[in-house]
């Protein structure tokens, strides 16, 4: 009877651990606004190393401009479902820390954990691809050891050593700390709709390299204007509802379709209409930039 019982409790454990370590994938993934200038980012990934040598760390960007919370939004949807499911992200760029803004563990609908201050950086992923709940980081378990009284570097103390735990299997996610509602604060931003014959959306991002202008506006409800290769489009941007630029240009495949230094409408690599100077940097010559405040209207231009 003993035996058996041992047996059955012994099963218990290897399938509680199964499913603890299966649940994640030993990988981890940082972002944050720190640069590669000092040791912030080293430091983040020495506390991983500490809590599991077998952790596999990656980095999706450290380059986030300071403090900019919508770009580190829009990098994690940009990023986050290429990763298999069972990886765990870390995205550090928390303007308040220190302060009363929740530190939390957002897991998706897809299986992927997101390690972050809940101050708007899940804006984007909990849309795209859903809440399958939330839970507050419990600082008395899920904390890095006598860093209690460092106030300013969560992102070493608190979510590398925590993303690691979980990754690792070292934790689950109930043991994460309480579950939250399944909302989290959202950034206000111009979602991509058509209105009449116009669609709206908001500049979300540069691709930085090239200067070009990326919407989010999709290829399915771009579609909805029955715009053809070679069919112009009338473009007009404004910064907190001040226009910017007003300009038509053609809707084309590649950036050769027009002479160098002129305007095109393109669908970029996430299928996303897009705006670019052919041979140009078109960010810096129309002083054009990215984030909520920054919106487009785009409507056909009659033949």
């Amino acid at each position: 009877m003993k035996k058996k019982c041992f047996l059955l409790i012994f099963a218990f454990v290897v399938l509680l651990g199964t499913n603890i370590s299966s649940a994640q994938n030993k990988t981890v993934v940082f972002q944050s606004d720190f640069g590669l200038k000092d040791g912030a980012v080293s430091a983040m990934k020495g506390v991983a190393i500490g809590v599991s040598p077998d952790l596999k760390l990656f980095d999706l960007t450290h380059e986030i401009p300071a403090y900019n919370i919508w770009e580190a939004a829009y990098r994690l949807e940009q990023t986050v479902i290429y990763w298999p499911a069972g990886t765990v992200f870390v995205s550090v760029v928390d303007p308040g820390v220190g302060t009363e803004r929740k530190s939390v563990v957002l897991k998706t609908k897809t299986g992927h954990y997101i390690v972050t201050p809940d101050n708007g950086t899940l804006t984007l992923i909990a849309e795209s691809l859903g809440i399958e709940a939330i839970r507050e980081i419990d600082e008395v378990i899920n904390r890095r050891k006598d860093s209690e009284k460092s106030y300013t570097f969560h992102g070493r103390d608190v979510y590398a050593y925590t993303a690691a735990r979980l990754a690792a299997g070292k934790i689950s996610f109930t043991q994460v700390g309480k579950l939250l509602p399944g909302e989290v604060v959202k950034i206000p931003f111009q979602q991509a709709i058509l209105d009449d014959k116009k669609i709206k959306g908001t500049i979300a991002i540069l691709d930085v390299q090239y200067g070009n202008i990326w919407t989010n506006i999709t290829a399915e409800l771009f579609n909805q204007l029955q715009v053809k290769i070679g069919d112009k489009l009338h473009v007009v941007i404004y910064q907190n509802k001040i226009k910017k630029y007003e300009a038509d240009m053609p809707y084309s495949e590649t950036f050769g379709a027009v002479i160098k230094g002129k305007p095109l409408a393109y669908l970029n690599s996430l299928l996303q209409l897009s705006f670019a100077l052919n041979m140009g940097n078109f960010s810096a010559v129309h002083k054009v930039y990215s984030g909520n405040e920054w919106t487009v209207d785009i409507t056909k231009v009659a033949k």
